[in-house]
């Protein structure tokens, strides 16, 4: 089974998980391919509905396998994705206050992330709050993000 990170964006999935293995799985990247298309010009063409729907069907399938995932942000918003995930273990929630990830969001110049783009902070941080205990209800292990360095999560983790 995968070991499975989740949070919310700006949490620090990515780099956690390229610390953690460096053939680590980019759910994002694998669903870039997917699509033939950046998610960004995906939510604009065809919408979140559809989005999430490819989305569901790439985590079902990478989820047997034995990697190290790094999960988007909203992969917990379909019930059908809690449900796979309450599955497998070990689910990594990486979670901070919404003030840390709004400020490392804002700094992010490369990423173009579509709710970052499209949302006032007020309507992320009602999302945030939103996303919060569905992270909580899969997760095996609960990491305490802001103030820690990359290696000393990674150190927590194993």
């Amino acid at each position: 089974m995968a070991k499975v990170l989740l949070g919310f964006m700006g949490s620090g999935k990515t780099t956690i998980a390229r610390l953690l293995d460096d053939q680590f799985v980019d759910m994002d990247a694998v669903l870039v391919e997917r699509l033939g298309m950046p998610i960004t010009q995906f939510f604009e063409e065809e919408g979140e509905a559809a989005f999430r729907k490819v989305e569901s069907q790439v985590l079902a399938e990478l989820l047997p396998q034995d990697i190290v995932l790094s999960t988007g942000g909203g992969v917990i918003m379909q019930a059908q994705n809690r449900a796979l995930l309450a599955q497998n273990a070990p689910n990594i929630f990486l979670t901070a206050d919404f003030e840390t990830l709004y400020q490392r969001l804002q700094a992010d110049q490369e990423q173009k992330r579509p709710l970052v783009i499209e949302k006032s902070k007020e309507d992320l941080k009602a999302l945030w709050a939103f996303r919060q205990p569905l992270y909580e209800a899969v997760a095996t292990q609960i990491i305490e993000v802001a103030g820690q360095t990359p290696a000393q999560i990674v150190e927590m983790i194993r």
